[in-house]
């Protein structure tokens, strides 16, 4: 099967966004369904849905969804790798990339690389950050040839699966072209030095 789009989703969701996330997730996580923790998977949609700069993609085969992956900018000094480096990098702002899903049907052509790509694509942040699971080693490969680094463990709430951190720095954001000066001509103009002396730009 192939996936014909990938849709951004930001602050001003569809109407039952909710319910496209947990529709895939009951297919996606079909074998866990009896877990009380994936039981919970319609807390963590309402909760990250509703965190500042929540940023969501979903792929489709015509209309139908096949996965997604969504997350949001973490709090300055709330950092999943927050105590588990030291140093702590510099720059850190960071997005915590939550959650990834693709249902089984269209598992196998890389489809998770390319929604992962496609939701952080053009982040302003410093930093990626993703929980994998650390009973599953192939996930962390993967997570590894996507540019990760495992950095330590963690479990995040009470009764949850045990998570190794991995964190890998986001490629910068190009800055927009400066337009030349009407009738296109060069000009130069005058560069301060930081001892307060001036010289001319070439």
């Amino acid at each position: 099967m192939t996936v014909t789009r990938i849709l951004h989703y930001h602050h001003e969701l569809p109407l039952d966004f909710d319910q496209l996330l947990l529709g895939i997730h009951v297919d996606a996580r079909a074998d866990r369904m009896l877990d009380p923790f994936a039981q919970r998977f319609h807390l963590v949609v309402d909760h990250w849905t509703r965190r500042p700069g929540f940023s969501c993609v979903v792929s489709y085969e015509g209309r139908e969804p096949t996965g997604f992956a969504y997350g949001a900018p973490l709090a300055a000094g709330r950092e999943w790798w927050r105590g588990l480096l030291d140093p702590a990098p510099a720059p850190a702002a960071t997005f915590g990339l939550s959650e990834l899903m693709v249902r089984p049907a269209w598992r196998g052509q890389g489809l998770a690389g390319r929604l992962h790509d496609a939701l952080l694509e053009d982040r302003p942040e410093d930093l990626a950050c993703l929980l994998a699971e650390a009973d599953r080693p192939r996930a962390q490969a993967r997570c590894e040839s996507w540019g990760y680094r495992p950095v330590g463990p963690t479990r995040p709430v009470a009764g949850s699966p045990a998570y190794t951190v991995m964190l890998r720095r986001l490629p910068p954001v190009p800055l927009p072209p400066v337009p030349l000066h009407s009738g296109g001509e060069y000009r130069e103009r005058a560069v301060t030095h930081p001892d307060g002396s001036a010289a001319d730009e070439s």
